[in-house]
């Protein structure tokens, strides 16, 4: 027994070791990933989520690297966790640009204020129906799954134990930002049309009746529109959101130069 114990221990200790460079960028990945790594779910249970991610990436990517020196050891730790946090506020990207356009659309139908404090983040109430109803039908979806994929997918895209140039990251991180602006601007099209037909028929109004108060007048008018068009339209803005999140976790290097 304590000869085959003798003979397992390298083998134990390499195994760990693995597992341990793999849990750098899974735990980095979680701390910011979206319906996870939220600041309401416990600091513990993020721990056992990053576990149990690590436990389903780990055989799939087999060894990644290894740890010859202190030295080594260093560059591994900051390499692993500086690429999960890239990989995670990637995906985080996309909740932002929910809230994006949910505050765009708050501001378009005069709905800013009501109930703006609601979340640990001060968006307006249309973002935070958006951001909640985003992430549950992105839970319902199969996010897990997703992000499980990307995690081994992503040994190839950024390798362990190197890290990334500065100049192709820096440009990866650009056109993600580019594109998660474009994406909110693209949900609040609705609300923005609405609001330019509304104010050019009030500016209309009031030209062709200066003495009746178009402000008491449009101002219920603009609210029940708002809240009708959400009503109406976010089953589809959610459905073009989630497409557009689980097109970046199948292909993160999808516009990457």
């Amino acid at each position: 027994m304590n000869r085959l114990a003798v003979e397992l221990q390298p083998l134990i200790a390499l195994a760990l070791g693995q597992g341990g460079v793999v849990f750098l960028r899974v735990a980095a990945v979680i701390a910011v990933l979206p319906a996870f790594g939220e600041r309401t779910v416990p600091v513990r249970v993020k721990l056992m989520l990053a576990l149990m991610f690590t436990a389903i990436v780990a055989p799939a990517v087999g060894p990644v690297t290894a740890l010859d020196g202190p030295g080594k050891t260093v560059l591994v730790v900051v390499c692993e966790t500086v690429i999960g946090l890239a990989i995670g506020l990637a995906i985080r990207l996309f909740v932002l640009a929910l809230q994006t356009a949910g505050s765009i659309a708050a501001q378009s139908s005069s709905l800013a204020q009501l109930l703006g404090g609601a979340a640990a983040e001060p968006i307006p109430a249309m973002g935070y129906v958006l951001a909640v109803a985003g992430l549950a039908l992105a839970v319902m979806s199969g996010l897990h799954v997703e992000v499980a994929r990307l995690l081994i997918r992503s040994y190839d895209l950024f390798p362990a134990g190197r890290f990334p140039a500065a100049g192709p990251m820096a440009d990866w991180g650009v056109v993600r930002v580019a594109q998660a602006f474009g994406l909110a601007f693209t949900l609040a099209v609705p609300f923005v049309i609405a609001s330019v037909i509304y104010n050019l028929t009030l500016g209309v109004i009031n030209r062709a009746m200066p003495q009746l108060m178009v402000a008491f007048v449009g101002a219920p008018v603009i609210t029940f529109g708002g809240l009708f068009l959400l009503l109406v339209a976010s089953p589809t803005l959610l459905a073009v959101w989630n497409n557009a999140l689980f097109a970046f976790l199948a292909n993160p290097g999808a516009g990457a130069p």
